[in-house]
């Protein structure tokens, strides 16, 4: 009660995330790192925003992880699932192209 709690199954990086999509789905995925700015130049809606949430987690990385203790969110939810999991448990519903 009257607390925040930041949720987080894990921090992972964009590399990180895409060798899990690539175990998963048994082809190659790779990251493609998109500066903030070009987000924002996208122009649909929202894309703003999104160059702004990712400016944001550059800058303050640390401040980001440190508000999402996976272990506290474990402690809230033991089936919370780390994203590698989550993968595997989701994997026919991504589309493959």
């Amino acid at each position: 009660v009257g607390k925040t709690v930041g949720v987080a199954g894990g921090h992972l990086t964009g590399d990180e995330m895409a060798a899990a999509f690539s175990d998963a789905l048994g082809e190659p995925v790779r990251y493609n790192s998109v500066p903030p700015a070009v987000y924002r130049g996208f122009g649909f809606p929202g894309a703003e925003d999104i160059g702004n949430m990712f400016q944001f987690y550059q800058e303050f990385n640390d401040d980001v992880v440190e508000a999402r203790d996976v272990e506290e969110s474990r402690a809230l939810n033991p089936e919370l699932l780390s994203f590698e999991a989550w993968l595997r448990r989701n994997k026919e519903r991504i589309p493959v192209e």
